[in-house]
């Protein structure tokens, strides 16, 4: 929208078509302009998905905690996050939130994105559902599978797969996005899925909650689905105060979150689309990091709740698939100097 409010040369301008506006008015006058330019909410785009681990980031722009920071935070919902970071590359955005697997793909491949912050672990949310001609990973063997390629969908299959002694050349791969699989399922079109929420509670209530079950989740996997938030090098180096608001924001929205469950589930409810009571459902499926426990994420450790060992396992998936050529330094994924300053 086109700034509609004078500028110091306007106020000039005025001045020289009315003599009896004192020099003194005029400067006191472009002062304040300048200050109200100063005081600006600086925006920001951050590109989305619906995710319930993304809730705080919902309760801040409803209730907009980003106000406080001097930031007018916009949120790009995006139906498929293969499709964020070459949104967050073009610049269309100013960041996102990925899963962490996402971020090995991108630096992998040259772009220099970096993890600012940890946000959640999947603990559920993330699932392959099956019908009844299925009860074990090593039943997918020559079935039809729907899931999103290169996406969070597609590594939980893959890690799933590989702990069973099998790969994609055993299956039957069936490209579509998570919100699309529960249609092709409830279809017959698809023995098996992979989705996460809310998609997952929407195939897990099908038929009364017998026709299809969970076979393999991110409770299998522990930290290796991981939410994080991401930019380029280039906007964290040119913006981490907004950055660092960002995040405040977020902490603040978890709070929120905890401090007023039920109006929370409300306004998070609103922005995915489900009711309160499954906000409170898909939220056990998840884990939001707080701040004492973010700088660990950056910490070498055996855990995959670190990057340095979720990393590893990731990127040589990706590699035996294909998707990377190269493996990544760990630490070319990541800037822990914003964490590391608000958790002192």
């Amino acid at each position: 929208m086109k700034n509609t409010a004078p500028t110091a040369s306007s106020l000039l301008s005025s001045s020289r078509r009315h003599h009896f506006l004192k020099p003194a008015l005029g400067l006191a006058l472009s002062l304040a302009t300048a200050g109200a330019f100063a005081q600006a909410p600086a925006p920001m785009k951050l590109a989305t998905v619906v995710w319930i681990g993304y809730g705080p980031f919902y309760v801040a722009d409803a209730l907009d905690l980003y106000k406080k920071y001097k930031l007018k935070v916009s949120l790009q919902v995006f139906n498929d996050p293969a499709l964020i970071p070459s949104a967050i590359a073009s610049g269309a955005v100013d960041g996102g939130m990925l899963t962490y697997d996402q971020v090995v793909g991108q630096v992998a491949a040259g772009r220099a994105m970096k993890v600012v912050m940890p946000i959640d672990y999947s603990n559920g949310g993330d699932a392959i559902v099956a019908d009844s001609s299925v009860t074990k990973v090593t039943d997918f063997k020559g079935k039809k599978i729907g899931y999103n390629p290169l996406s969070p969908s597609d590594f939980l299959l893959s890690y799933a797969l590989k702990i069973n002694g099998l790969g994609e050349k055993d299956i039957s791969p069936v490209s579509m996005t998570p919100e699309a699989v529960p249609a092709a399922m409830a279809s017959g079109a698809l023995p098996i899925g992979v989705t996460y929420e809310p998609s997952l509670s929407q195939i897990l209530g099908q038929g009364g909650g017998k026709k299809f079950k969970v076979v393999f989740s991110s409770k299998n996997a522990p930290g290796l689905i991981a939410d994080v938030l991401v930019f380029d090098d280039k906007v964290i180096k040119a913006k981490p105060a907004e950055i660092t608001g960002i995040m405040k924001a977020y902490l603040d929205g978890l709070a929120y979150m905890k401090a007023k469950p039920d109006d929370a589930a409300k306004i998070i409810g609103k922005f995915m689309g489900v009711s309160a009571s499954e906000v409170k459902e898909q939220l056990s499926g998840v884990y939001n990091i707080p701040l004492a426990e973010m700088p660990k994420a950056f910490t070498k450790a055996k855990e995959t709740t670190s990057y340095y060992a979720s990393g590893e396992i990731i990127a040589e998936l990706l590699k035996a698939k294909g998707q990377i050529t190269t493996i990544p330094a760990t630490e070319a994924t990541f800037d822990a100097s914003l964490v590391k300053a608000l958790a002192k």
